[in-house]
């Protein structure tokens, strides 16, 4: 697997530390509020994980279950909904985590999914920014990485299901998912 990878772009030790920053400013924004945290499956449920554990106020956690990649390293743009809220989201404040923000469509239609809901508001915190990408106008009000156009996996990123196990985060050798 380790093979697969061209370059590692940031270690442990630097997701870590950015994770930490995320916390600290959503732990600081949210003061007073009991916000819940809408983690986005699969992608960010590693650092969803680690950043619900740094967060020092009390928050709710709940998932979004959604597909626009299948098996393929770029967006379909067709996205659907595979895995609904559990929790009535009504006049509470929602911070959507995702991995990667990159064309935005995804993050569009959830936000419109969600804004239905009419919550109080509704925020995203993404650990990777990818703009020049965007397809769409959305804005993350957390980001972690601003990255370069590579296709990234670990930390919960993936290509057709693997690489999510990794501690790292690298640039997906382009023989791999241009086969």
């Amino acid at each position: 697997m380790c093979n697969d990878i061209e370059c590692i772009l940031y270690s442990p030790e630097q997701l870590a530390a950015k994770v930490a920053e995320l916390a600290a400013s959503i732990t600081r924004d949210y003061r007073g509020k009991r916000p819940i945290l809408v983690g986005i499956l699969k992608g960010s449920f590693i650092f969803m994980s680690d950043l619900v554990r740094r967060i020092n106020l009390p928050c709710e956690v709940d998932f979004l279950s959604v597909s626009s990649y299948g098996m393929e390293s770029v967006s379909s743009g067709s996205v659907r909904l595979l895995k609904d809220l559990d929790t009535d989201i009504r006049g509470r404040d929602i911070l959507l985590i995702e991995d990667i923000l990159d064309s935005g469509m995804t993050l569009s239609y959830i936000m419109s999914v969600i804004e239905t809901s009419r919550p109080a508001s509704v925020a995203i915190c993404t650990l990777f920014d990818k703009p020049e990408r965007r397809r769409v106008p959305v804005e993350a009000r957390y980001s972690g990485f601003l990255i370069p156009d590579e296709f990234i996996v670990g930390y919960g990123l993936d290509f057709a299901g693997q690489y999510r196990n990794l501690p790292y985060v690298g640039v997906l050798k382009r023989s791999i998912y241009e086969e």
